[in-house]
């Protein structure tokens, strides 16, 4: 999964690069660099996620949890 994220990673360098390659010749590199962020935004950040999150417990980060942990400890 790491080498994938790296893989996407230079993918998405790429295409950004290109597009303000483009963009400073003169051409529209406008598409180019949007195809980059939209990558960014829907590829790069679930897999991403994913991968840091896959063999947690979620539980032990959730605000609620938190909460009934102090109250236990402030009632007893």
């Amino acid at each position: 999964m790491k080498k994938i994220l790296i893989l996407i990673i230079a993918v998405i360098g790429g295409f950004i690069s290109y597009g303000y390659f483009q963009k400073n010749n003169g051409l529209e590199g406008e598409k180019w660099i949007g195809i980059g962020v939209l990558l960014i935004a829907f590829v790069l950040m679930p897999l991403f996620i994913y991968h840091r999150y896959k063999n947690k417990n979620v539980k032990e980060y959730l605000m609620t949890n938190f909460t009934q942990k102090k109250e236990d400890t402030d009632n007893q």
